[in-house]
């Protein structure tokens, strides 16, 4: 899905801009479902938790937990809904 790999450069480059380098991606086991492609492309420390679900945090392990905007958290979950919305009218229009 092109939308998770916009949403996870969308995170990367906001910490970046704030100074910070990210490099660990916590994934929850449903994220790395649909997001197994960009998982494969990224070159950061990944670790499977498995109460995030649907969501993802993208951090600089440095500050993680020190600085309160040293993260930032993704979910596929919004764009699921989204597509099967289409989905359903697409049905419809035929």
């Amino acid at each position: 899905m092109k939308e998770i790999h916009d949403l996870l450069n969308k995170a990367i480059r906001e910490l970046r801009e704030e100074g910070l380098e990210p490099d660990i991606l916590l994934v929850g086991p449903n994220f790395i479902e649909y997001a197994v492609e960009q998982l494969r492309e990224c070159r950061f420390k990944i670790y499977k938790i498995d109460e995030l679900g649907y969501d993802a945090v993208v951090a600089d392990s440095s500050y993680l937990g020190q600085v309160k905007r040293a993260s930032r958290r993704i979910s596929v979950e919004p764009l699921l809904v989204e597509n099967e919305m289409w989905e359903e009218i697409r049905k419809l229009e035929v």
